[in-house]
């Protein structure tokens, strides 16, 4: 899955023109739209997604029923991972390199060299594709927050969703659970309905705060809507209706909470219900890459014995840290024989030890790496000096290669998980995928 140089040049142009810079606000964004005749009026439907952990998964179940059922999706996502083209589907595809750079131009044009970001140019020639195509749903993943987030200029979405909140991006959000949440409550829109997931206390409480006063109907996670694991299948019980559904195809326990939240979102609009049969082939066929995902190819598979697994997740906090400590429990109870190791490699923005803490019962020995072309990176033997100040034993490398080489040299079976940020799930997939 080489990136293309059609791809790689589309990126060099948006970083060159556009910095990555982080500035929340929506000033700019607001007039560029003006600029090109305001396209987020004339979108389909939005359902507008926010929360720390798992609002990707909820819209990748979210896209896979609505197709499911033969609707037209359109669906944005940040960041890529490979290729710049999978932030943006247009009616389910991919959208084009042709296309991309026709709207690069025209958003160009229209902003005359004004101010605005790289995710304020993404954002805005992403709803001018989708104003220009006809859809039945809008699927919108929030960049960072809500309240600021350049996606935050729906007046009126069918219904906003809110995922797990945690600690991240603390820079720009905040550094305790009240001011992340408050961020992340500002996707509500009065008399839209919210979908809430499983809080904290702390954080609900801003979250009930802030519905009650701009008049946001909430449903809350073990109120409005639940789901348990029933046999070999999942129940989930919405403000509509209870459906029996298989176990979604994407792996770890946090992800039937994320199936449960999409079913419970997509019930929530003012529409004919999908029957079961459609939600189920959706739960099952969903497809969210550096999730939990086992790599079978590519040069990394190949320096495996027969008898090792290679896993790529992009976690990168500490509520990411807790889920991959949970599915790592989950193998350690299946095979208590079978040995974890890791590959680790974080940006310096994030929290490393409490990504790391939660894993230290689970880890035997972790590789420590620099991700490559990334300039943010912690370097591989920061990195090593994270773990092993948590007390797991650790060495560093130079590359994923030289990672898995050395694991390989331990006792197998065993299992290999590479974590800790989308940009080196997204390096490892452009080898691997």
């Amino acid at each position: 899955m080489q990136v293309s140089p059609e791809t790689a040049a589309i990126v060099e142009r948006l970083n060159r023109l556009h910095p990555r810079v982080i500035d929340l606000s929506l000033g700019r964004m607001e007039t560029l739209l003006v600029k090109l005749g305001h396209p987020e009026r004339y979108i389909s439907p939005v359902v507008h997604i926010a929360g720390t952990n798992g609002k990707g998964s909820a819209l990748a179940f979210m896209r896979a029923i609505c197709e499911a059922a033969g609707q037209r999706v359109h669906a944005y996502t940040s960041p890529h991972l490979v290729h710049f083209n999978e932030r943006i589907r247009v009616a389910g595809k991919l959208i084009s390199n042709s296309d991309l750079m026709d709207l690069i131009d025209e958003c160009e044009i229209a902003n005359a060299g004004d101010p605005i970001t790289f995710f304020e140019i993404t954002t805005a020639l992403a709803f001018k594709a989708f104003a220009d195509n006809p859809a039945d749903v809008t699927l919108l993943e929030t960049g960072l927050g809500g309240r600021l987030d350049a996606t935050n200029v729906i007046d009126k979405p069918a219904v906003t969703s809110i995922t797990s909140i945690s600690i991240d991006h603390v820079a720009f959000l905040g550094d305790t659970l009240t001011k992340i949440a408050g961020e992340k409550a500002g996707i509500m829109k009065p008399g839209v309905p919210c979908v809430v997931a499983h809080q904290e206390d702390e954080s609900m409480a801003v979250l009930r705060a802030r519905a009650d006063a701009i008049g946001a109907p909430l449903l809350v996670h073990g109120r409005d809507w639940s789901f348990e694991k029933n046999g070999d299948g999942l129940r989930v019980r919405t403000s509509r209706r209870t459906l029996d559904l298989p176990l979604p195809n994407l792996i770890g326990a946090h992800q039937l909470g994320n199936a449960a939240q999409a079913v419970a979102t997509l019930d929530a609009r003012d529409v004919p219900l999908f029957d079961a049969e459609i939600v189920a082939r959706g739960i099952t066929s969903a497809e969210w890459p550096a999730r939990m995902q086992r790599l079978t190819k590519g040069p990394l598979a190949r320096l495996l014995p027969n008898d090792w697994e290679l896993w790529l997740d992009g976690g990168h906090n500490p509520g990411a840290g807790l889920i991959v400590a949970e599915q790592m429990r989950r193998w350690s109870d299946m095979d208590p024989s079978r040995p974890i190791y890791m590959v680790f490699g974080i940006l310096n923005s994030k929290d490393p030890d409490g990504f790391i803490a939660p894993l230290v019962p689970h880890v035997k020995k972790l590789a420590a790496l620099t991700i490559p072309d990334e300039e943010n990176s912690i370097q591989g033997c920061e990195a090593a000096d994270v773990a092993r100040r948590n007390g797991i034993d650790a060495f560093e490398v130079t590359s994923a290669e030289e990672a898995v080489s050395r694991l390989v040299s331990e006792r197998g079976p065993a299992r290999i998980l590479i974590c800790g940020s989308l940009y080196l799930a997204g390096t490892i997939l452009a080898e691997n995928g």
